[in-house]
């Protein structure tokens, strides 16, 4: 009898110095928790380092956080974990978010198609435009600058079409290298190098030539030209890691940060 009183006694001490099993129910409920922005940022970076690895070219990447149509709120969370560069793709939601974060030192890129007639409003709301594909556009942008009285150099990347097709914005291959010459010429902008927004397609391996194609041009511009060109702006949420192999510099990542984009 006291023999089995005193096992009773040891199961029900081990049994409460054990920590709570948890039950089927709640590790369903904690898998399907979404991560946060600040692990996600992690696991980009680490996706990052791994595809500079197999990269024979040895660029440092930058990390644009794609922000457009996510709130404030999430882009200070972004910041808060280490990011230092965001892309917004309309002006006027820039203009909207800008008294929230204008705290923040962070640069701002614009990576949508800019309009004309917002050419002046860009110049003033960001540090870099990333999609100018023609000279009237950069003209505007240079005089904006000029009248805004602003020092420092905008920032623009030229963004090239890597395929045919009508519908997308970007300057032609044959183009470039006259836009580039006529680009010198704007006190007010920085030329700093080339953009692309290749197709969508599921196997971002396919999607390889399109990045190959733009860093040929970028290399053949930069030896026959007078501007250094140092930034390659390729590659997304889904093809980023190729991109870097094929020597991105820089990469706009939103959907695996922010998650996906609630509507605008």
């Amino acid at each position: 009898m006291l023999e089995n009183f005193r096992a009773a006694a040891l199961e029900a001490s081990v049994t409460a110095l054990a920590p709570p099993r948890k039950s089927a129910a709640c590790y369903d409920l904690c898998a399907a928790m979404p991560a946060t922005i600040r692990e996600n940022i992690l696991r980009i970076q680490d996706r990052i380092a791994k595809a500079r690895q197999k990269s024979p070219y040895p660029a440092e990447v930058t990390l644009i956080a794609v922000s457009k149509t996510h709130p404030p709120e999430s882009i200070r969370e972004a910041y808060q974990a280490g990011l230092r560069h965001f892309g917004e793709n309309r002006v006027q939601e820039w203009e909207g978010k800008r008294p929230q974060l204008e705290d923040l030192p962070a640069t701002w890129h614009l990576i949508g198609h800019l309009q004309s007639n917002k050419s002046g409003r860009a110049a003033n709301a960001f540090h870099s435009v990333d999609s100018v594909d023609d000279f009237a556009l950069a003209q505007r942008l240079d005089h904006a600058r000029e009248e805004l009285n602003i020092k420092e150099k905008l920032r623009i990347l030229v963004e090239v079409r890597v395929e045919n097709e009508t519908t997308k914005t970007g300057a032609e291959f044959h183009t470039v290298p006259q836009l580039l010459e006529k680009l010198a010429q704007l006190k007010n902008l920085e030329v700093a190098g080339l953009m692309c927004i290749p197709p969508f397609l599921e196997d971002p391996e396919k999607v390889r030539p399109y990045f190959t194609r733009l860093r040929k041009l970028r290399d053949d511009l930069a030896a026959s030209s007078t501007l250094p060109l140092p930034v390659l702006s390729m590659g997304m949420s889904h093809d980023f890691e190729i991109a870097i192999q094929e020597g991105s510099t820089e990469v706009r990542i939103g959907t695996a940060i922010f998650g996906t984009r609630p509507n605008p």
